[in-house]
């Protein structure tokens, strides 16, 4: 059997405030070459098909677009499951119409997919967080865990665990979790895993949202389950799980989504597995449809004359600066112009009397005029009315709980 593991889509992510949608159409119009070439037979998505709880509805278009292509019309299955990033409900409210497109949607409060006959294969048996489908005269059984949070996992635990089991660790309830599902594997069978997960000893980009709290919601590659090939998300960068002979790998996100992504590949992964036999697993790599890239100037005339002789590039530009002054709005403006895509503009310092001026003008600015001067020094741009309104809410919510503690102190 050929399967195909992606995740971490993250649809309707932006770059400071730049849309990245024309970028992951690219990646879907690829994925569907890769899949078309390479005759995958299921497609394998370990969450984070989306960015935010609420999606763009411009997101939601090209997810459902991209299921109708890569499943063939319902001749291909896709198994997904949620991330940390997508709302469960919300991305599984439409299983029921799309189930007939091969699109096998798995969340948390679901008892299983119904079994039957589908277009181009059949679900012979199911149940919460498993499936066994017949494709292609091979039969596969998949262990699809969507993202645990502590109290969704406490749920996912079967009723009858004791209190002994609830008080261990997060881990080792995953560890539990994947023990109680594993029984459904047979040796005729090939027997995948499928989740979203945070695993020790994997390398972060920077770009993730955290769901580990100082190591405790982090899982130990002892915990996962005995599957000849283990597809996770949430990691952006590929890699295999460090620790044990077990098959898990993440996939990573397909496209950059932050600097801190700018020196390695983004991939997908094909696995070639049959029953009871080792996966063979290689990375498809993808192309880069705009990279990030950081330019250091410098100065400023340098920064200009970068920006103009290379204003038609395709890529989005970190500026960093070297300079003895804070830029002028005029030569923002140009810059701008020049390129306009350019992401964030950071003047790099570099006169100690300008600092230390600074620091004496700190003294005599209020509050406001300390968060301009910050923003200015730091991106190089007047910060937009959305993020002065923000930061002065932040700061009269703190000066009323400042007031309560004076009055409360004073009662005292």
């Amino acid at each position: 059997m050929r399967i195909l593991h992606t995740s971490d889509w993250h649809l309707g992510k932006s770059l400071e405030g730049f849309s990245r949608l024309s970028e992951q159409e690219q990646f879907i119009e690829e994925l569907i070459e890769i899949v078309e070439r390479e005759k995958i037979d299921m497609i394998l998505v370990a969450g984070d098909v989306y960015d935010t709880y609420n999606p763009p509805a411009a997101a939601e278009q090209l997810f459902y677009k991209s299921m109708k292509e890569l499943s063939k019309q319902g001749q291909r299955p896709i198994v997904i499951i949620p991330g940390n990033h997508d709302n469960a409900e919300r991305l599984i409210a439409a299983s029921p119409l799309i189930y007939e497109q091969g699109v096998l949607l798995i969340g948390t409060s679901q008892k299983g997919i119904p079994v039957g006959k589908y277009q181009g294969f059949e679900i012979l048996e199911s149940g919460k967080y498993y499936l066994t489908l017949s494709i292609k005269n091979e039969q596969a059984v998949v262990l699809a865990l969507p993202y645990p949070t502590e109290k969704t996992l406490n749920e996912m635990l079967t009723r009858d665990a004791d209190e002994e089991i609830m008080q261990k660790s997060y881990s080792e309830r995953i560890g539990r979790l994947f023990q109680d599902l594993s029984k459904h594997y047979r040796k005729d069978t090939i027997n995948l895993a499928l989740s979203h997960l945070f695993m020790v000893g994997g390398e972060e980009s920077g770009s993730e949202r955290q769901i580990q709290l100082g190591g405790s919601l982090a899982v130990e590659s002892k915990c996962l389950p005995k599957a000849q090939y283990i597809a996770l998300g949430h990691l952006h960068r590929s890699q295999k799980v460090i620790g044990g002979e077990k098959k898990a790998y993440y996939s990573g996100s397909p496209i950059q989504y932050s600097k801190s992504e700018i020196h390695y590949s983004k991939c997908v992964h094909l696995v070639e597995v049959e029953p009871s036999k080792e996966a063979k697993v290689t990375p498809m790599y993808l192309r880069n449809y705009k990279p990030i890239e950081v330019w250091r100037c410098s100065c400023i005339e340098d920064a200009l004359r970068r920006c103009e002789k290379e204003s038609e590039k395709e890529a989005w530009i970190y500026l960093e600066i070297e300079t003895d002054r804070v830029l002028t709005a005029d030569e923002i403006k140009s810059l701008k112009d020049f390129r306009r895509d350019i992401v964030e503009i950071r003047p790099l310092l570099t006169t100690e009397d300008f600092l230390e001026k600074e620091r004496q003008d700190i003294k005599d600015l209020n509050i406001m005029e300390l968060f301009f001067d910050f923003y200015r020094n730091k991106r190089g741009v007047e910060p937009d009315q959305e993020m002065v309104e923000l930061f002065a809410q932040i700061i009269g919510e703190g000066e009323k709980e400042n007031e309560a503690l004076v009055i409360e102190s004073e009662w005292n």
